[in-house]
């Protein structure tokens, strides 16, 4: 199963989600499975709060297309494709988006290329990310992808905490 996250926090939230997952599923030709959708801040920057949900489908396409096709989709919805960039301490800048789409898992790899980490690398860090791959089927082994040393089962703290929408 390959399990992506998609996330808005610009314009018509929903729509940019409904549209990720239409053109996702047209390109792909996949049926894919839905969560709930969350919505909480922004992390790392100031920004109107986002929506959020996981997708998980099976498909035969390649880690490196389906990321190629990600960053279509993102860039015909709205967001402009640029490089990662740091501030001076060398944390990762980021910004408000139309629409982001992760790669999380993608049938039970581990890939470490100059384009693509996966499992994705911040994942620990959105704590709305457990709660929404809680609802998603075929969880063999999906723990060992949440669970990061020095951080207890519980990512969830009092300045973000998803609500359901």
């Amino acid at each position: 199963m390959i399990y992506l996250v998609l996330g808005s926090n610009l314009g018509d939230r929903e729509w940019n989600l409904e549209q990720a997952k239409a053109l996702l599923a047209e390109r792909l030709r996949v049926d894919m499975l839905c969560s709930q959708i969350l919505e909480t801040e922004a992390l790392g920057f100031d920004g109107p709060p986002f929506l959020n949900q996981a997708v998980c489908f099976e498909s035969d396409v390649t880690p490196e297309d389906l990321l190629d096709t990600c960053q279509d989709i993102e860039e015909q919805l709205g967001r402009p494709r640029h490089e990662a960039e740091y501030d001076a301490d060398g944390r990762r800048v980021f910004r408000n988006r139309t629409i982001d789409i992760d790669i999380l898992r993608f049938n039970e790899r581990e890939i470490r290329t100059e384009r693509l980490v996966i499992p994705h690398p911040q994942l620990w860090e959105r704590p709305y990310v457990q709660m929404l791959m809680d609802e998603m089927p075929d969880r063999v082994g999906h723990d060992a992808f949440f669970v990061t040393p020095g951080l207890s089962g519980d990512h969830n703290n009092d300045n973000n905490k998803p609500i359901e929408i």
